[in-house]
């Protein structure tokens, strides 16, 4: 018995979607590292994000509905060099003023740097990412066009009291091993007369 393409296709998509669905929340961590909990996690854990259990997605509570909406199907990402100087500061300040929530990834370290073309895709910075679309270089106009076909507002809806989070790096930095101190050397057994002939060794 053959099973339809479209019934197939459904399964299949139920099947990898189970996970996600399953979570409760999105954990943001101090190093930038993303897991999913479906136990209430600590605020010391990190940023904690609801996640839809429809969608799978992590919706920020402290944005409008309207822009939750849009930045949970279209996330937006921007990545930026140390060295990046003004090109960086004006894609910034442009998600900035229209009030697009968003994730900064930053290069900093000779590692990062030599990583930089082969999570971005090219050499030129800063680079957006919106959704699944990316433009490299900063190019307000297409990036404008970009987020407004996304459905982003061209005037800022967040909330007065809304963070941008930190900047992460982009790679996760892993910790130095921790250093034990050197053990000292066992001190010599006792002599216990086991030895009558006084021979050293």
């Amino acid at each position: 018995m053959r099973i339809p393409a479209l019934l197939f296709t459904v399964a299949a998509t139920l099947l990898f979607a189970a996970p996600a669905a399953q979570a409760l929340f999105k954990v943001v961590g101090p190093d930038g590292k993303v897991t999913y909990t479906d136990r209430p996690p600590s605020p010391s854990e990190g940023r904690v994000l609801p996640v839809n259990r429809e969608t799978g997605r992590a919706s920020d509570p402290a944005l409008p509905f309207a822009l939750r909406q849009v930045a949970t199907r279209f996330p937006v990402t921007l990545y930026t060099a140390s060295s990046c100087g003004d090109a960086c500061a004006l894609g910034r300040n442009l998600l900035s003023k229209r009030g697009v929530p968003f994730i900064e990834r930053v290069a900093e370290t000779d590692e990062e740097r030599e990583a930089w073309p082969r999570l971005v895709g090219g050499s030129e910075a800063p680079v957006l990412k919106v959704g699944e679309q990316t433009l490299r270089g900063y190019a307000p106009v297409a990036w404008d066009e970009t987020l407004d076909t996304a459905g982003y507002p061209r005037q800022s809806l967040l909330p007065s009291t809304y963070q941008s989070p930190a900047p992460v790096p982009l790679v996760e930095r892993k910790a130095p091993p921790q250093r034990t101190a050197p053990q000292a050397p066992a001190a010599p057994a006792a002599d216990t007369g086991s030895n009558p002939a006084g021979i050293r060794f």
